[in-house]
């Protein structure tokens, strides 16, 4: 796969060092990377305008409550604590397949989600596997939809290396950074995440502003402002 340019702008392959730091840190550095896939020999290419940053047990200096590594180890999150720049591929309600980029150093549970991107090659595969779609931009926004236009798919493909382009089941992912970082992007709480993890506390979700192809943001359970205020009180009496 060779570099693609993102308008006026170009992209180079990552490195594993770029992946080295933890998630908090290198997730705005993928806001307008380049996610390519080529799955049974159809390439789509998704460039990244959503994602949130993930971390594990034990990793940073704030334990992440939202993570599906919050407790160990385990078979299910066995590659977030792998080698950086691989991909780990979850189901999720049983149906999607979504992608995180794995960050940090190995041992190191991390990871990226990648929330929402537009599709800026391969419409025509994305569309045949996306459907529902009523127009190109929900091909890729949010991260369920991510999955399944890039045709990565749990549990076949999680741990498929994006560095070096191995092919894992019949698959092949390559991601690319923008040789210059965005220099705009806004930050706030994860979508849809339960409690505090969920909550201002934790302004890890990343995106382009303005760009269409960005989730509807809403708070998980018990993670709205309401939620924060109800807990202040009740700590007060």
């Amino acid at each position: 796969m060779t570099p693609i340019p993102v308008g006026a702008d170009a992209v180079r392959p990552a490195a594993r060092a770029d992946l080295l730091p933890l998630p908090l840190e290198v997730a705005p550095r993928l806001l307008g990377a380049v996610l390519e896939t080529i799955v049974d020999g159809e390439l789509v290419a998704v460039r990244l305008t959503e994602v949130e940053a993930y971390h594990g047990q034990g990793t940073g200096p704030v334990p992440d409550l939202g993570s599906h590594a919050r407790m160990g180890r385990t078979a299910r999150n066995a590659t977030m604590w792998g080698e950086p720049g691989h991909l780990y591929v979850y189901l999720s309600h049983g149906i999607h397949s979504c992608v995180n980029v794995v960050c940090g150093p190995e041992g190191v549970a991390g990871g990226v989600l990648l929330r929402g991107g537009v599709v800026i090659e391969g419409a025509d595969a994305a569309a045949r596997r996306r459907p529902a779609a009523r127009t190109p931009r929900d091909f890729a926004r949010g991260p369920g939809r991510l999955g399944d236009a890039v045709g990565l798919r749990h549990p076949l493909h999680d741990g498929i290396d994006a560095v070096t382009g191995e092919p894992l089941e019949g698959a092949v992912a390559r991601l690319s950074l923008r040789e210059e970082p965005l220099g705009e992007f806004e930050r706030g709480p994860r979508v849809g995440v339960a409690g505090h993890a969920g909550g201002p506390a934790f302004p890890w979700r990343f995106w382009i502003p303005g760009d269409p192809t960005v989730s509807a943001f809403r708070w998980g359970r018990g993670a709205g402002p309401a939620a924060v205020g109800a807990a202040e009180a009740s700590v007060l009496d």
